[in-house]
């Protein structure tokens, strides 16, 4: 006969989120802090051309199709990304993150239709997924917080969980 092992209750802090509900908090504010900052801190430089000389890494594409000069295009961009950044800062971080995502995946085009620059290419796939995952870390964090606002959910959820064979 076999017996019903019942799962052991998760551990719940002061913030009603479990051990792994933390860690995955942990890499939400990690996300959230790295992929807002980055944005703002490049968008401005967009402005003033001290970590690099932007105009560089435009496609000669891109050059003939803009109805604006380089210079007009990379302070656009900039106030694009300091906005996105923003987003992701304060509570925007999904939408923030999902568009940071797209803008970057945007970049990886110009930098492919260059034929240069396949590092940096490569850079902004992986830092597009690290934003994609932001925005679904933002969503799993919202429901955490709606579960956890309405009185007795999360008691509920955890005894669930205690009883699941």
């Amino acid at each position: 006969m076999r017996r019903r092992r019942f799962a052991r209750e998760p551990e719940v802090n002061a913030t009603g989120m479990t051990p792994t509900e933390r860690g995955l908090n942990t890499a939400w504010w990690a996300l959230r802090i790295g992929l807002g900052v980055g944005p703002v801190l490049t968008g401005l430089d967009k402005f003033f051309n001290i970590l690099t000389m932007w105009s560089m890494y435009m496609s000669p594409l891109a050059e003939k199709v803009l109805p604006v000069s380089d210079a007009i295009f990379l302070r656009a961009a900039g106030v694009l990304e300091i906005l996105i950044g923003l987003a992701i800062l304060t509570r925007w971080t999904r939408v923030g993150g999902y568009a940071l995502a797209l803008w970057l995946l945007a970049i990886v085009v110009n930098l492919a239709v260059t034929g240069n620059f396949w590092d940096l290419a490569m850079r902004d796939v992986e830092i597009a997924l690290g934003a994609f995952a932001l925005g679904r870390l933002s969503a799993w964090r919202a429901a955490v917080t709606a579960r956890d606002s309405v009185p007795g959910t999360h008691e509920l959820s955890v005894s669930l969980a205690a009883t699941r064979v």
